[in-house]
């Protein structure tokens, strides 16, 4: 029953959020993209971090692609997922954006190169994870598939986990289970948070202009 009560929960949650995405237009959208790239690039986690595993946004997701852009031209190695049929991910290096494609039952960007097996996150100094809320416990919510719980799973717990949401899905409580990975960073168009304690506590480490 308890597990009943949070999987309605998030589902609950998911549906909000989803349904606030749905109402941003190009412009915010152009915004707050540009905010979600100077705030991630000032990660301090990120000064030293030889190998990204980020994404690619889609639709009305935080946009990632002009960071993905960013890291590709200051040199850094770049890890992309793809999307297994057992909704697992495996994982692949991209030197440019048009080595993605649309593929999977996701209809996702995904890379095309050489695939590096469901481990390759481990070789990740940082990994950039979407999702669409985060509390300050750490607690994240993705789409509901699982892909990044089974991915993060499979990092050293000192690798940097970072979300990359809108500035209103930092919220007071996400609902979890056990097997739920939680992230140690939160990157939104106007901060970047550090993340591991009750939102009454969020450590700011760098806040910005307003978008």
């Amino acid at each position: 029953m308890v597990f009943e009560d949070v999987a309605a929960a998030k589902r609950t949650m998911r549906e909000r959020i989803l349904g606030a995405r749905k109402t941003l237009d190009a412009d915010q959208l152009e915004a707050y993209a540009a905010g979600i790239t100077e705030q991630a690039l000032a990660l301090p986690e990120l000064a030293d971090a030889e190998t990204v595993a980020a994404y690619f946004s889609i639709d009305t997701e935080p946009g990632t692609r002009l960071l993905v852009q960013e890291l590709l031209d200051s040199g850094r190695r770049v890890l992309m997922p793809i999307v297994l049929e057992d909704l697992d991910l495996d994982w692949a290096e991209i030197i440019a954006p048009g080595d993605l494609e649309t593929a999977g039952k996701l209809r996702l960007q995904e890379p095309t190169g050489p695939r590096l097996g469901t481990g390759g996150i481990a070789e990740a100094d940082l990994v950039l994870c979407p999702g669409l809320a985060v509390d300050g416990t750490g607690a994240r919510l993705g789409r509901g598939a699982g892909c990044y719980d089974r991915a993060l799973a499979r990092i050293d717990g000192g690798t940097p986990r970072c979300i990359v949401v809108y500035d209103h899905e930092v919220v007071e409580s996400v609902p979890t289970t056990r097997q739920d990975e939680k992230v140690h960073l939160a990157v939104t168009p106007t901060r970047t948070l550090r993340l591991g304690r009750r939102s009454s506590g969020l450590a700011v480490l760098r806040t910005g202009r307003p978008v």
